[in-house]
Parts: structure tokens; sequence; C-alpha cells
């Protein structure tokens, strides 16, 4: 791509920032949307919340990338707690989706962020992009996330949904708890551990992401997982090779339940999801493995 003007919210959350970064070091000019007053040109102000967005902002922006929401795993899913997950994502969404649609000059595509829990518990069934929505708060909450862009498609800006993995990284996500753990030689596997995860390395994330911004023609839901799904007892072993670590602490299913409340069945569901319409888009890993992406991490 070009030198370009991308606009991010989410920017300071774990994909956003390393987007961020990323595009920068390439020569783009980022506008980060701010819960506040902007503070010059590299911002733009919104309130996902109040469905307002400083649409001025997004004047000759190139591309728009909605990464924004509420930590999933941030705190215990309590009534209010799963309302601010959902309007944080769904009513952000919206707004974005609206201004975008009302520019006068649209941007060239818009990405919209969404997750694997579109799919719910796949068991030992691997599941691409074809596959219908699971049962759950989870997946009922990634169907009307994806859907609230419909004024960005509607206005016929090429729209895009990114439905992310467990994102290895240090810093943040699942892995950011993991990482500590492991290396106290505190880790161990979930459950039985038969459960598949997901997973990519941060830098393949961002990879895609770009991907799918550069790519004229691709459109719709994208599976951001690495190619081979792995169980949680193969991601334990791995993570004690690579730490150099004994994996000898299992936390038994009901001491997660008791621990996480509802979000337990998510931590001891199955999700065996698969990247066919990025693979197929020509998209290569650079991290394809879960030993490599733990290294890179």
């Amino acid at each position: 791509m070009e030198r370009s003007r991308i606009a991010v919210a989410g920017a300071s959350g774990l994909i956003g920032s390393a987007l961020v970064r990323s595009l920068r070091a390439d020569g783009h000019e980022v506008v980060r949307l701010v819960r506040r007053a902007s503070r010059g040109t590299g911002e733009v102000c919104w309130d996902p919340g109040g469905q307002y967005v400083d649409a001025a902002g997004l004047i000759g922006c190139d591309a728009v990338v909605n990464l924004a929401g509420a930590g999933i795993g941030d705190r215990r899913w309590t009534a209010a707690y799963k309302r601010e997950i959902r309007d944080s994502r769904v009513l952000g969404t919206a707004a974005l989706a609206e201004a975008v649609a009302a520019l006068p000059e649209p941007p060239r595509v818009f990405v919209s962020g969404s997750a694997m829990g579109f799919y719910g518990d796949t068991g030992d069934r691997a599941v691409d992009e074809d596959a219908p929505p699971g049962d759950g708060f989870l997946p009922s909450l990634c169907v009307e996330w994806e859907e609230a862009a419909a004024p960005a498609q509607e206005a016929g800006v090429r729209t895009v949904f990114t439905r992310t993995g467990l994102v290895v990284a240090r810093g943040g996500g699942a892995w950011g708890r993991l990482f500590p753990l492991f290396r106290a030689g505190l880790g161990g596997r979930l459950g039985d551990g038969g459960q598949y995860w997901s997973f990519i390395a941060l830098h393949d994330e961002v990879a895609a992401i770009r991907f799918l911004m550069d790519t004229e023609g691709l459109s719709g839901p994208f599976n951001l997982t690495a190619p081979q799904p792995l169980t949680n007892r193969e991601i334990t072993a791995a993570m004690a090779r690579v730490l150099r670590r004994p994996a000898l602490f299992p936390v038994p299913s009901p001491v997660l339940r008791a621990a996480l409340g509802e979000m337990a069945g998510d931590v001891l569901g199955s999700q065996r999801v698969v990247p066919k319409r990025l693979l197929e888009s020509g998209f290569t890993f650079a991290f394809p493995g879960i030993e490599d992406a733990i290294r890179a991490a």
C-alpha cells in the first residue's frame, strides 16, 4: 500500500497498539480514535457507548479499522459486564459504520473486529468461515457485532470481519496471563486439556489485518487463526518445552467454574477454527506453529 491515512479504533489495545506501530513504521499516517477531546490531527474524538463519532476527523482516510471493545476476560461475566462487552462492540461498530457511510468520500475499506467466538463450542469438528454461528453469549454477540457494520456495507464500502483467535502475545490477552504462570513453574492444562485452542501469533494477526486492508476484492468474514489448531494439552506441553519449566499444575474444571462463572464455559469449550479464506487468498503465516508463536512472543 502507498502511504495512506488510516483511522484505528481500539488503538491502545493489544492488537491495536501493535497495528499502529506497524503502520507508522512503514510511513503511514495513523489517526487514533480517542474517548476525550482530540489533541490535534492525529486523533478523532468518539464515544462508542453514546454512538458519537467526530466524522470530520475521518475525512481523507483510506481505511478505518475498528478493534475497540471491553476485554472479554477482564472481569467476571455479571449481567452488567456482559452488557458493557456487548455495547462497547455493537454500539461502537454501528457508530463508526454510520460515520463511514455518511462521508462524502468513504474509505476504501472498513475492517471490523470480530472473534472466533462466533462459532461457539465446535468440539473436535474443524470449522471455517462457512460454518453457522453457535449458541450462547459470545456467538450471539459476534452476530450482532458483525451486523452492526451494515451501514458501511450498504454504502458500498468494502467491509472485512476479522474473526480473531487467541492471540499469542506477552503483553495481554490469554497468553499475557499464561506466561507469568509458566515462568514461575505453575503452569498446567485447563480442565482435561482436550479442548481445542485456535491461536495466532500477534505478528501474524497484524500482518493479516494489513493484508486484508491492502488486498482489493476481499470482504466478509476471515478467521484469523493459525492453520493447525491444537488442544490445550498440546499447547501446555509446548509452553513447558519453550520456557523450560514444568507444567504440573492442572486447573480442574470445577475450580475454573467457581473462579470464572459463566466465562469458564468458553475457557473449557473447544474451538477448532481454521483460516480457510485467508489461506485461499494467498496469506502466508510467519509463525504457523505454536512453538514458533510462543518464541516470537
